[in-house]
C-alpha cells in the first residue's frame, strides 16, 4: 500500500495541478498587479465608472480577475467549475455575490433564487454549502435599529417578521436537502439581529445534523468569547452549534467607523491578538465534535495545519463529518488541494453572478488582499515555483 506523505502547504505539484501553464501565467500577471495598492485603488474607481460610461469593459474584466476568483455569471456556469473541483475532491460553498438590491419586492425575489440554488446543489454531491447574507433579505437600516436596541414600530416589526420568514424559508429548504447553509457574518453595528436569527435557525434545524452555521469573525476582540456563549446556549436549547470560523472581512470600515463616531474599535489590537483567539476557537472546537460542527474559512496555513493535527492526534479520521475548511476560489490553493489530497473535506467559497453585478465583490477582495500582509507575496511566490518546477 502506497505510504500517505505527511501533509504539506509547499507541494505546488499538487495546489496547482487543476491549472494549465496558461492559467498559471494569468494567475502570475494578476497576482502581480493586485498586489500593488496604487493600482487596486485606481481600478476602485476606474471599473465602476467605465460601466457607468457603457464602456467594452467587461470582456476584459470576466477573462482577468472575474475568472480568477469567480465561479460564472449564472448558477450553471458556477455548478461547472463546481464539478472541475470535485474532480480533485474540493467541493463548493455557492455564494451568489451581488451586492443586497434594497427593497422589500427584491428582498421576497431573492428568496425562490436561493431556494433554486440549494435544491441544485442538492443534485451536486460536490456543492454541500450555500452561503446567505442577511442584508440580502433586510433593510441595513432596520437591522441596525434592531442592533442599538431602539423599540420598533408597528410596521418595522412587521418588516422584521417578514426577514425571518424569509430566512427561515431558505432554511428550511437547506434541511430539507440537507444542504449547509452558511450565514455569513456583517458590519458590527448591525450583528446583533444577524447572531440572533441565526441562532433561531440553529434551534429549528440543527437538531439532529449541523444545517445552520453562524459565521464568527475572530478579529472581533469579543468574538471569542460569544463562541463560548453560543455553544453553551445551543447545549441548554438542544441543537447543535454550527461554527463557521473566520478571521474577517470590514476591518478597514470598522476602524474607520469606530473613530469617527468616537467609540471603541472592535477590531482586535494586532494581528498576533487575532491569531491567538482564531487557533483557541479551532481548539474549542475540535474539542467538542460531538456536539457540534465546524467550518474553517481560513487562508492562514498555521491554523489550517493545526486543525488537521488536532484531528490526528485526536485519532479521527481526515473526512470527520463534522470538520470542513474552506477557502476562496483563486487563493490558496496550496492550502485547499493538499488538504483534499490528504482526504480532508475541503471546499473553495464560490462566488458567482453577472460580471457587472458582482464587481462591488471583487473590489472588495482584491482591496482585502493588498491589506493581508505577506498574502500576495506567499501567493506569486508558489505560482513560480510551479511554473520553474514544470519548466524543468
Amino acid at each position: 500500500m502506497e505510504k500517505q506523505l505527511p501533509l504539506s502547504f509547499d507541494n505546488t505539484a499538487i495546489a496547482f495541478e487543476h491549472k494549465t501553464d496558461k492559467a498559471l501565467k494569468k494567475a502570475d500577471f494578476l497576482f502581480s498587479n493586485i498586489g500593488k495598492p496604487w493600482l487596486v485603488k485606481l481600478g476602485g474607481v476606474l471599473t465602476p465608472l467605465a460601466f457607468k460610461l457603457r464602456l467594452p469593459v467587461k470582456g476584459l474584466i470576466k477573462y482577468t480577475i472575474f475568472q480568477q476568483f469567480c465561479g460564472g455569471e449564472s448558477l450553471e456556469e458556477a455548478a461547472q467549475t463546481a464539478q472541475v473541483l470535485g474532480k480533485y475532491h474540493v467541493g463548493a460553498a455557492l455564494d451568489y455575490g451581488v451586492e443586497a438590491m434594497e427593497g422589500e419586492e427584491n428582498y421576497d425575489h431573492a428568496v425562490p433564487e436561493f431556494i433554486r440554488a440549494i435544491e441544485y446543489a442538492a443534485t451536486n454531491h460536490n456543492i454541500p454549502f450555500i452561503a446567505i447574507k442577511v442584508t440580502g433579505f433586510a433593510r441595513f437600516e432596520l437591522l441596525e435599529k434592531i442592533h442599538s436596541r431602539q423599540p420598533l414600530t408597528a410596521d418595522e416589526q412587521q418588516e422584521f417578521e417578514r426577514v425571518r420568514n424569509r430566512i427561515r424559508a431558505i432554511a428550511e429548504a437547506a434541511a430539507k436537502n440537507k444542504i449547509g447553509l452558511l450565514i455569513d457574518a456583517e458590519e458590527s453595528w448591525i450583528q446583533q439581529p444577524v447572531d440572533d436569527l441565526a441562532d433561531e435557525m440553529m434551534q429549528l434545524f440543527n437538531k439532529t445534523n449541523v444545517i445552520v452555521y453562524n459565521t464568527f469573525q475572530l478579529y472581533r476582540h469579543d468574538r471569542w468569547e460569544y463562541l463560548q456563549l453560543s455553544f453553551n446556549r445551543a447545549q441548554q436549547q438542544g441543537y447543535l452549534l454550527g461554527a463557521k470560523l473566520v478571521r474577517g472581512a470590514y476591518m478597514e470600515k470598522e476602524r474607520k467607523r469606530a473613530e469617527a463616531l468616537g467609540y471603541p474599535s472592535p477590531i482586535q489590537p494586532d494581528k498576533a491578538s487575532t491569531d491567538k483567539d482564531y487557533n483557541s476557537a479551532v481548539r474549542f472546537c475540535m474539542d467538542r465534535l460531538d456536539k457540534l460542527a465546524v467550518f474553517i474559512g481560513t487562508h492562514n496555513e498555521e491554523s489550517s495545519m493545526l486543525a488537521a493535527h488536532l484531528l490526528d492526534e485526536k485519532g479521527l479520521p481526515h473526512n470527520h463529518p463534522h470538520v470542513s475548511f474552506s477557502q476562496l476560489l483563486g487563493m490558496s490553493d496550496n492550502i485547499t488541494f493538499n488538504l483534499a489530497h490528504a482526504g480532508y473535506h475541503v471546499s473553495k467559497y464560490l462566488p458567482y453572478g453577472p460580471v457587472k453585478d458582482v464587481m462591488p465583490y471583487l473590489l472588495r477582495r482584491a482591496q482585502e488582499n493588498t491589506s493581508i500582509s505577506g498574502q500576495m507575496g506567499r501567493e506569486l511566490g508558489l505560482i513560480r515555483k510551479e511554473l520553474k518546477r514544470r519548466a524543468i
